[in-house]
């Protein structure tokens, strides 16, 4: 294919125009299954590429851990500086604050964390730079996710001889997954997400009476606490949901980001099918975007805008975080198919 078609921003506008953006409400029409005044919100799960597009660096992880304290708090203010810049440039409705400590290997840990009460002053830091403008999302947890490798066998067997510590299991991510939430809604934080994969390509890794007992009860309590909080719930989840698609519409949460396209989720098949019910947040395909050329990113990006906008309740992004081998040409096709498509 060749390269994408050009067209200079100012023809966003039309000749003359002016327009005022509030770019937070336009995230919050979309999470309210309404439809924005302006344009499709953009919205990453989390974004790892901010260095490639300033000339500034944020500092995170175990970079971050090991400045001294003076240092740490310039930090702090300087990632928050590059990410509302570039925010501002890629035309962000709303951002995910750093998260906590995980690892992504053994002893390996992910990219995108800050120390516990480092991320509290970020967040504060972050609230007071751009939280008038953008819409601040955490990474809370709530729900128990899918084992990962170190205890998948361990897991798998209690589930069926010791479900009971699977309960006890479920109430602490609950408990510590409000009581996160909570300290981060007293912040300005407005959206919480759990990141808790309950599928894989193949389908639930739950059966239907595991879902009754461990995932269900909790996702829709997670969800009432948030609202109560005055927050928006969003569940993020990888794999094939189908068959709980319609349990996890009636839950009460806000939103549900991934509709993971490499599981066989078809974000058109559950916009008509749960539209009404949930915002859908995604879903270029994370494969595309690492591996793909840019014109193939600008036609995906502009075919699931053409197909999914309608209506509202659509909010714009990758089909799960940016990583850091995400090339600047593939994310800026993205955002220019948004450009041309994304307005309503």
């Amino acid at each position: 294919m060749g390269a994408y078609p050009y067209r200079p921003k100012s023809a966003f506008l039309s000749p003359g125009q002016t327009v005022q953006i509030n770019k937070k409400e336009n995230m919050k029409a979309a999470l309210e299954r309404r439809q924005p005044e302006w344009a499709v919100p953009i919205w990453e799960l989390e974004f790892h590429i901010w260095n490639l597009f300033s000339d500034k660096k944020i500092i995170l992880g175990t970079e971050f851990v090991s400045l001294t304290a003076g240092e740490q708090e310039r930090a702090l203010h300087m990632n928050a500086a590059v990410m509302a810049d570039v925010a501002a440039k890629m035309h962000f409705s709303a951002m995910t604050v750093p998260g906590g400590y995980w690892e992504i290997a053994p002893g390996k840990p992910a990219y995108y964390w800050l120390p516990p009460e480092a991320r509290l002053r970020q967040t504060a830091i972050l609230v007071e730079a751009v939280g008038a403008e953008i819409l601040l999302i955490a990474n809370t947890g709530g729900v128990i996710s899918m084992p990962g490798s170190n205890d998948y066998v361990e897991f798998s067997y209690k589930l069926f001889d010791a479900p009971e510590e699977i309960d006890a299991r479920a109430r602490n991510t609950l408990a510590s997954g409000l009581d996160s939430a909570k300290r981060l809604r007293d912040l300005g934080v407005e959206g919480m997400c759990s990141p808790s994969d309950i599928a894989d390509n193949k389908g639930l890794f739950f059966n239907p009476e595991q879902m009754r007992r461990f995932i269900l009860p909790y996702l829709g309590e997670w969800a009432r606490e948030v609202k109560k909080l005055g927050a928006y719930s969003i569940l993020h989840t990888d794999g094939n949901l189908s068959a709980c698609l319609e349990d996890i519409a009636a839950s009460g949460i806000d939103a549900l980001q991934a509709i993971d396209p490499v599981a066989g989720m078809d974000i058109r098949k559950v916009k008509i099918q749960a539209g009404k019910r949930l915002c859908l947040c995604g879903n270029v395909d994370c494969g595309l975007l690492l591996s793909g050329m840019p014109a193939d990113v600008y036609q995906a990006t502009r075919d699931l805008l053409l197909d999914c906008k309608q209506g509202g309740g659509l909010v714009l992004g990758a089909s799960n975080a940016i990583q850091q081998e995400v090339s600047r040409a593939n994310y800026c096709a993205m955002i220019e198919a948004w450009k041309d498509y994304g307005r309503y």
